[in-house]
């Protein structure tokens, strides 16, 4: 491989982390990246600074540094924040989204409907990162956005499982979520703000039980809950 810049470095690891080439769980060796992406182990070790700090990875001083877990008490938490997140973002880009980010969005949408419609799972699951990330800029909203980066994470890395269809229901359901996507872009254009936090919910609620399965076959031990009937707690 030729020598990487650090910013190239950090972007392709966050690839495989998302694309879950690099296991939630598994060791990172610093000198062992450091030689595989010809830099120095100064710099590979601000990567892996900027990284923990993303939420991508975690790091300790006695046992260096480990991709995100996606451990039982990580998706419990993530399956309770997740929709709360989501949909008040998405309210938020309603009321405050700029005339260019309204066309990344329709851009993003356009990279996702591609990766679906080619059965791509690992690009389709990395363009809905990046449409609801634009969503999280148009947000304006720097706290909600740092807890939507980490989220972000875990959804990508869950929702590879959601965009490899086992049946034609599970095709459909993929389908759904691009429908939902075209409305939710309608709803933040159209400035319909309670209408794009309801779109959020109902498309929290497509994916939510097929990323269940991708953590462990029978449902969490966690009250998640349809959060349709629980506005008022957004």
């Amino acid at each position: 491989m030729r020598k990487m810049t650090k910013d190239e470095c950090l972007d392709d690891l966050k690839h495989r982390i998302l694309s879950t080439d690099l296991a939630p769980g598994s060791d990172l060796d610093e000198t062992a990246l450091a030689e595989h992406y010809g830099i120095s182990r100064t710099p590979m070790r601000e990567v892996l600074h900027r990284l923990a700090g993303a939420g991508y990875i975690s790091s300790t001083e006695n046992r260096g540094s480990k991709v995100a877990s996606m451990d039982i008490g990580t998706m419990r938490t993530f399956f309770q924040t997740a929709p709360m997140i989501y949909a008040n973002i998405a309210s938020l880009a309603a009321e405050a989204r700029t005339g260019p980010q309204l066309e990344d969005l329709k851009e993003a949408q356009r990279a996702f409907t591609k990766a679906t419609a080619a059965n791509d799972a690992q690009t389709a699951a990395l363009a809905n990162h990046h449409f609801h990330a634009v969503i999280g800029q148009m947000a304006h909203n720097p706290y909600l956005v740092a807890s939507l980066g980490r989220l972000l994470i875990d959804h990508t890395r869950l929702s590879q499982r959601f965009y490899r269809p086992a049946s034609e229901e599970e095709e459909r359901r993929i389908e759904k979520a691009g429908e939902q996507h075209d409305a939710m872009i309608s709803a933040i254009e159209a400035y319909e703000a309670p209408l794009a936090l309801d779109l959020s919910l109902q498309h929290w609620d497509l994916s939510r039980d097929r990323m269940e399965r991708y953590v462990r076959p029978d449902p969490l031990p966690v009250d998640v809950v349809s959060l349709k009937d629980h506005r008022n707690a957004v």
